[in-house]
């Protein structure tokens, strides 16, 4: 799964590498984004623009907003079937933006936090999906999900499920705002290439969502 991530980069250094016209005002560094927190996404509008959606997913038929707290990812393997996914499978996809992200490794019967990230250290984008939930009032939420798959070899023996990276070339299908078929987009959810990927152990400082500053992803000494 992918429970908690960064995005640390330079706000300049975010708008370059996603060709955004422009960036929101205001982006602050995070150290230890938590779900049910807004996280910056591009959703596939049409608009090429930086937005803020809540982490986990409320899909359009759902009686109360809180089910988004249990649906933080979406199994690559099973998007076309599940009811809550199926839909935006097809029609509302985003990048969720990211630098980093964190993992837990067991050790016994200990858990060590690890931190991954892109062997050269820029920002890179999760599959994403999105939807759009009208609250009985109606006020409304924007709302994702991210997808993972199976791990590459360097997840391996941290964890048995990684978020899929998409590459650069894949973003103009990913964000193609006409519906896709399914098995065009199930092509692009693959592990990313482990040699361009590092990790290494970290604090324990990230096990809360209260931390979030610098000291959550700096390597453990040894």
């Amino acid at each position: 799964m992918c429970g908690r991530f960064t995005l640390t980069a330079d706000p300049n250094i975010i708008q370059e590498a996603f060709a955004l016209a422009s960036m929101p005002e205001g982006v602050q560094p995070r150290f230890n984004i938590a779900p049910t927190q807004p996280v910056a996404v591009i959703p596939n509008d049409g608009k090429n623009r930086l937005d803020y959606f809540v982490w986990g997913l409320i899909p359009s038929w759902a009686k109360d907003p809180v089910i988004g707290s249990r649906m933080i990812n979406a199994r690559a393997e099973s998007l076309a079937e599940k009811p809550s996914f199926r839909s935006a499978f097809r029609r509302r996809r985003c990048l969720v933006l990211a630098d980093g992200f964190y993992e837990w490794r067991k050790d016994g019967a200990r858990k060590t936090p690890m931190y991954i990230k892109l062997a050269s250290g820029r920002p890179f984008a999760f599959a994403g999906l999105w939807e759009n939930w009208f609250s009985p009032d109606g006020s409304n939420i924007l709302s994702c999900t991210i997808i993972t798959t199976q791990p590459n070899t360097l997840m391996e023996p941290i964890h048995n499920r990684m978020p899929v990276i998409l590459p650069p070339e894949a973003y103009p299908v990913w964000l193609s705002p006409s519906e896709q078929d399914p098995a065009r987009l199930s092509a692009l959810l693959a592990p990313y290439p482990p040699a361009q990927m590092t990790a290494f152990p970290v604090s324990t400082l990230v096990n809360s969502p209260a931390n979030d500053s610098p000291g959550c992803i700096i390597p453990l000494a040894g």
